[in-house]
């Protein structure tokens, strides 16, 4: 029996992850928060955060300098509505996607496209 690989992609391509991670402190440092208001924002669905390398991380490229990026809360929501664990929903938003601006969901969110990420995220509910 053979794994599946999905439509576009090759049994050689890397997984979906994202190029650089943040830990917590450093979240909060970037951020200027302090290390409970993350822990806080995790908590209330407004950024993800998945253990790698035995400690919590967040993807870089979810938070901007001045906070995480505007539409990340009410994707992270639907896709958790949908049923989708932290990890799956890292992978979705990672997942290479040659429709999107930038390849992916997470690229895309930061762009002019951010909108048609939420779309297909609510659609993932039906």
């Amino acid at each position: 029996m053979t794994d599946s690989v999905p439509a576009g992609e090759t049994a050689a391509s890397p997984a979906a992850e994202p190029a650089e991670w943040l830990t917590l402190p450093a979240v909060a440092e970037r951020l200027d928060l302090t290390i409970s208001k993350v822990h806080q924002m995790i908590r209330d669905r407004e950024l993800i955060a998945v253990r790698r390398d035995g400690a919590r991380r967040v993807p870089a490229d979810l938070v901007a300098t001045r906070g995480v990026l505007k539409h990340l809360p009410g994707v992270l929501n639907l896709l958790t509505d949908a049923g989708y664990d932290d990890d799956e929903i890292l992978r979705w938003l990672y997942q290479p996607d040659g429709t999107l601006p930038g390849g992916s969901a997470a690229v895309a969110l930061a762009g002019d496209q951010a909108r048609e990420v939420k779309r297909r995220a609510q659609a993932l509910g039906f």
